[in-house]
């Protein structure tokens, strides 16, 4: 089934699904450099002392939770910690937050209280409509950091008030997401091979590497 052949409401399936995937991967080419140039610029500013914050709705925020959890823990080799949290994962937060304001302040609230000038906020989302996040892209701006997004097809609202945005074209939320999970992956692989995690064989902190190759704060 090509583009012009989908029905409204039609799930892909089994090969089908498997196709989509294929369409839209043809087309993925400049986040696959977006999303490795964010990866060198983000082990600059980790490895200087500064946070990423990440939030998402739904399976987009199990997305945010898995890329906080790669900078804490690791990606592939070891290496020491990094400042990373996911603003949909603080329960406490999110129902108090819920409770007293607009839903809209849901994440950019929380991007007020944990984000700093030179910080890096990632917000996913298939659509790239949701009010939460927009709000929170605003509010990231307005503190100096830098908001990336992942997103569906372009245009949208998030792309617009990000600082940069990884726009996957593909017309169904599951191929958006599989795409999403790739470029993350991307993303954490390209900060360890800037900070040669797994490669370098001195004794050197990361930043002490960050700072050899002129990405320290």
């Amino acid at each position: 089934m090509n583009a012009t052949n989908r029905r409204p409401g039609h799930t892909p399936c089994d090969h089908e699904h498997l196709h989509e995937l294929t369409l839209a991967l043809d087309r993925f080419a400049p986040c696959v450099d977006l999303v490795d140039d964010w990866g060198v610029r983000l082990a600059g500013v980790l490895a200087g002392g500064g946070r990423l914050l990440a939030a998402g709705n739904g399976g987009s925020a199990a997305q945010a939770q898995h890329l906080t959890a790669e900078l804490v823990g690791r990606y592939r080799e070891d290496r020491p910690p990094f400042s990373a949290i996911c603003l949909s994962a603080e329960t406490s937060s999110l129902t108090a937050i819920c409770n007293d304001y607009p839903a809209s302040e849901l994440f950019a609230r929380q991007v007020e209280a944990h984000g700093r000038p030179g910080d890096v906020l990632v917000l996913m989302s298939t659509s790239g409509r949701s009010e939460n996040l927009v709000a929170a892209a605003r509010r990231g701006v307005a503190a100096g950091m830098e908001v990336w997004s992942m997103t569906g097809a372009l245009p949208n609202p998030l792309a617009e008030h990000s600082t940069e945005s990884c726009a996957v074209d593909a017309p169904y939320t599951a191929t958006v997401q599989e795409l999403h999970l790739v470029a993350l992956h991307i993303l954490c692989a390209a900060l360890d091979r800037t900070l040669e995690v797994g490669v370098s064989r001195t004794r050197r902190s990361p930043a002490e590497l960050a700072a050899a190759r002129g990405l320290g704060a």
